[in-house]
């Protein structure tokens, strides 16, 4: 998302073609209408309820802790400059790139 919106506003977009067995987010993306639209299409939501919450939504703890290892996947991603800065020119070259780096982490 540009400037200091929330990646809340385009989630609808980015998960309109998705399909899954579970959805892992963080409680920043605690919001009825996304849990609603998740389950009406049999993806589980895996999101932890917001503190502020009056009725806090039960989610499978066990599932979410898989979030921290994708997290942690992300990070060693990033630690390669190219990655983090996103310096490619081309989509395609960018791709190439993960996917180097995607191996490399892999036969570490």
């Amino acid at each position: 998302m540009p400037g200091q919106a929330h990646d809340l506003r385009e989630t609808g977009t980015l998960i309109r073609n998705f399909s899954a067995g579970y959805l892992l987010a963080d409680r920043a993306f605690d919001a009825d209408w996304l849990r609603s639209d998740l389950l009406d299409r049999d993806i589980t939501p895996v999101i932890p309820p917001k503190s502020n919450r009056k009725f806090p939504s039960e989610f499978d703890k066990e599932t979410y802790k898989w979030r921290h290892l994708i997290e942690n996947y992300f990070g060693k991603l990033k630690e390669n400059r190219g990655i983090a800065m996103r310096s490619c020119k081309t989509d395609q070259s960018f791709k190439a790139f993960i996917s180097i780096v995607a191996t490399l982490i892999h036969i570490r």
